[in-house]
């Protein structure tokens, strides 16, 4: 089959059944092969930025954070939405590790983009290697952010821990891993602005056309 014989996956109608904070639920009718119709529900995100931070140890820095939907404290990589109306995702980047541990990179470069759930959302997540590290002040958290704590570990036993499923957050696992395959097979990152083609618009553009 060429590419001009796929199926076209049109959207016929498309509805919002949900507008929250951080996210919203679509409802998309979509064309099927063999002229049918069937419903496809879209969880709309903002898209993030996380970051795998490397000191001149080769150590990189992870958080743990409590996440509700698992009721659980996972150890992540820096991290954070792309909330912020039209943001360069290096500067909310390097705006997400001073935040959250208080740190600062002078070289950066994109890992990879992960698509971390197509099955049912557009979130795609951009992570990017930083090195060049320096102390910064950190501001006030709150909210879970309050709770977080930080801790130094070596790149090889960051992939035991995915291994053994100490460390479960997917861009975590997605990062580790894809740091440790690229050192393997020597392949070069991506410039620091790379394009992002998948990067999720469609609620940012809804949420700050309406001034929200």
């Amino acid at each position: 089959m060429t590419g001009s014989d796929r199926h076209d996956f049109r959207t016929i109608e498309s509805r919002i059944a949900y507008e929250g904070a951080v996210l919203a639920l679509r409802v998309d009718d979509v064309a099927m092969p063999g002229g049918v119709t069937a419903t496809r529900e879209v969880v709309e995100h903002f898209g993030a930025v996380a970051v795998l931070a490397l000191d001149e140890d080769d150590k990189l820095i992870m958080v743990q954070q409590y996440r509700h939907p698992v009721q659980e404290r996972l150890w992540e990589l820096p991290a954070g939405l792309l909330d912020e109306p039209g943001e360069d995702p290096l500067d909310a980047a390097r705006r997400e590790l001073g935040e959250e541990t208080g740190l600062a990179a002078s070289s950066w470069q994109v890992l990879i983009d992960v698509a971390v759930s197509p099955g049912m959302s557009d979130e795609v997540t951009r992570v990017f290697r930083a090195q060049g590290i320096t102390a910064v002040d950190r501001p006030e958290a709150e909210h879970e952010e309050a709770d977080m704590v930080s801790d130094w570990i070596s790149l090889e036993d960051a992939a035991r821990q995915v291994l053994d499923g100490t460390i479960v957050n997917a861009t975590a696992v997605a990062g580790v891993m894809a740091l440790v395959a690229a050192r393997a097979s020597g392949a070069a990152l991506r410039p620091a602005r790379a394009p992002w083609p998948l990067r999720p618009t469609r609620l940012a553009r809804r949420r700050f056309a309406d001034g929200a």
